[in-house]
Formats: C-alpha cells, sequence, structure tokens
C-alpha cells in the first residue's frame, strides 16, 4: 500500500480562506492524498486567565484576540469543503473538543485525526472512535501506557486506526526524532505506524518512510517566516514537492523482501560469471 500523505495546514492560514486555498493548490501540485486543519471551541480550550493575557498579534492584543482570528468558524469550513470537493482531494481535521467533533460531522469527511495534545481526553477519543472512521493518532508527548489507553478506546469501539509517532517539539532537532521507536511502536502494538514531523527539513521524514512508516503528516506553509507559531516547523512549497517526489522514489526502492534474481540482471549475470 502507498504511504499516505498528509499536509497539514493546521492554523497556518492565518484566519485567511484565500491562503487556505493557495495551500490546498499547493498540496494538489505535490500529489498528496489529504489535507488537514484543526477546528477548536476556543472557550473549551482555553481557560478564561489564559484567554485574558496579553499578546501582540496582527488580530489585537490578547491571547483571545489572537485565537479568534486564528480559528475558521461555519462559513470558511463550507468554503474549504466545496473547494476540496471541486479539486478532488480528501480534507479533514484534528478536533481539539468534543463540540467540534460534532461541527466537522456536517461534512462527511472519510478521516479523523487524534492531535497529541488530545491523545489522553478520554472522552474525546470516544467520541471519534464511536464514528468509526479511519484515524491517525499522533503519540506526542505520550508514554506508551498513555498510547494503549487510547488504543483500548478505539478497539473496543471498533475503529480502524494507526498510530503516527512524532515529537511535539516546534521545530524539532532532527536529533530528537528518535525513529527507531516506530519498530518498538508497531511490535507492541501490532498496528501501522505513520510519522507526524516537526522538523524543519525533509530528510527525517524520508527517512522514517525508509523506516516503514505507513503514513507522513507535514505541516505547510507559504512562508516560514509568516506570522505563527507552527510556521517555523513548517516546510514551504517548493519543498512539499521535493519531499512527496522523493517519498515515492524510495517507497518504490523499498521493494518486498523476496530475494530475486532481476530479468535486467541476467544478461549481466551471464556475462559476469562466463569464467
Amino acid at each position: 500500500m502507498s504511504v499516505f500523505i498528509i499536509v497539514e495546514i493546521g492554523i497556518n492560514h492565518n484566519g485567511d480562506v484565500e491562503i487556505a486555498k493557495q495551500l490546498i493548490d499547493a498540496a494538489i501540485e505535490a500529489e498528496v492524498d489529504a489535507v488537514k486543519f484543526q477546528k477548536r471551541t476556543i472557550d473549551l480550550v482555553y481557560s478564561k486567565e489564559e484567554l485574558e493575557k496579553p499578546r501582540e498579534s496582527p488580530w489585537g492584543t490578547t491571547n483571545r484576540e489572537q485565537k479568534e482570528g486564528l480559528e475558521f468558524g461555519k462559513e470558511e469550513y463550507d468554503q474549504i469543503d466545496q473547494y476540496c470537493r471541486k479539486k478532488e482531494i480528501d480534507w479533514f481535521a484534528s478536533a481539539w473538543d468534543i463540540p467540534s467533533v460534532h461541527f466537522l460531522r456536517q461534512y462527511d469527511l472519510k478521516y479523523n485525526k487524534i492531535a497529541s495534545a488530545m491523545l489522553t481526553y478520554k472522552e474525546l477519543l470516544k467520541e471519534v472512535a464511536d464514528e468509526r472512521k479511519y484515524t491517525f493518532i499522533s503519540t506526542g508527548m505520550s508514554t506508551m501506557e498513555e498510547i494503549k489507553v487510547a488504543i483500548d478506546i478505539f478497539k473496543d469501539s471498533e475503529c480502524p486506526f494507526e498510530l503516527m509517532h512524532c515529537n511535539s517539539t516546534y521545530p524539532m532537532k532532527n536529533s530528537d526524532a528518535n525513529l527507531a521507536v516506530m519498530k518498538t511502536l508497531e511490535e507492541h502494538f501490532g498496528c501501522k505506524i505513520g510519522y507526524s514531523g516537526h522538523e524543519t527539513g525533509r530528510i527525517v521524514s524520508i527517512a522514517a518512510v525508509a523506516k516503514g512508516a505507513t503514513s507522513i503528516e507535514r505541516h505547510i506553509t507559504l512562508d516560514v517566516a509568516m506570522y505563527g507559531s507552527d510556521q517555523a516547523a513548517s516546510l514551504n512549497v517548493f519543498d512539499l514537492k521535493l519531499m512527496a517526489k522523493d517519498i515515492r522514489t524510495v517507497e518504490a526502492a523499498i521493494g518486498s523482501k523476496e530475494k530475486r534474481v532481476l530479468e535486467t540482471e541476467i544478461p549481466i549475470k551471464k556475462n559476469l560469471r562466463k569464467h
């Protein structure tokens, strides 16, 4: 099966649907499988005290104004849904609270995503698992015990899923990738293992494919210097295309576990071994 490539637009649209559409177009040009967003109910995800904290942003001087400026509502998601259907690319989103799970249901999406931050939110996991849609579960900041609890919820609901190895620093140092743990997760939990990356380049994601990742998720941006907490850990449009191309190349090169003599080797074998 082909590696499933997810372009994480997240909140890198900076509250602008036209930027979101440009990022969708970039994902389509890179020939990836899906684009992803994030959905939050601001007053549930953040405390009143947190929202009142001062924060300079293009939308004002408080955390609330910044969070609300970045958050898409129904009007924007209606446009995204129509645009993706027209362009024939799947989209989905990670919900950070239960009302956001309910909000996303109106779009009849194929996939769900559990963000690393939500992995221990059991009520949300149960709500998502009850939909029985294929779900990508990121494992950043999580212990093996915490991951097992989450998996058990999905198994109890008979909801298909795969884990995504992840380090939740933004941006992540390449030396912190710990890709070897992908094999540990696969052996311990007996499921598919993808990789959700927050590094600045492409090489770690390519290496994850070589290590057997079944899915790759990377943030995308029009410019890493744009306003936003996730921009620096994102790929620009050019690097996204290169990464997608490299993934398909590595994927083709991996081949099978069977040792065999290729047809193209036979005449060379006859020539070089004739003595």
